[in-house]
């Protein structure tokens, strides 16, 4: 079984914040001049250029080693069944020479990119159950 270059707790995190981010809808009222307490809050739940779960993400990557990110993509890769174990050097390869200028926004634009990252790390024996509950 090949080694992670990146720890179970920083995928947890990832996986965790990508759910946030996937919970969210399109901006459906661009021109929203409305005061938050009128409109219940809706705008939190809309996906916006400046979004913080979005920042959170692209800076959390940005601040990975190489090899890291390169597990991050073959994690998700592994994930989707793109790849079996054996391929993991290359698939972590191949992502990083298509992706590796621009991980965070092809992680982003992934649907269910949290389940596919998840069930990449659960084929190295990890479950990020105890991170849900708030060990992380």
């Amino acid at each position: 079984m090949p080694n992670l270059s990146i720890s179970s707790e920083k995928v947890a995190y990832l996986i965790i914040k990508a759910r946030e981010f996937d919970v969210q809808d399109a901006n459906s009222d661009p021109d929203s001049g409305s005061n938050g307490s009128d409109d219940k809050m809706v705008d939190v739940l809309e996906d916006h250029a400046d979004n913080p779960v979005r920042q959170e993400i692209r800076a959390f990557v940005g601040g990975l080693s190489e090899d890291e990110k390169a597990d991050l993509i073959a994690l998700m890769q592994l994930g989707r069944e793109d790849g079996t174990m054996e391929e993991w050097e290359a698939m972590r390869a191949q992502g990083l020479r298509e992706h590796g200028g621009r991980v965070a926004a092809y992680l982003l634009g992934q649907p269910m990119v949290s389940d596919y990252l998840e069930d990449g790390l659960e084929q190295f024996g990890v479950s990020i159950e105890e991170f849900e509950n708030g060990r992380l």
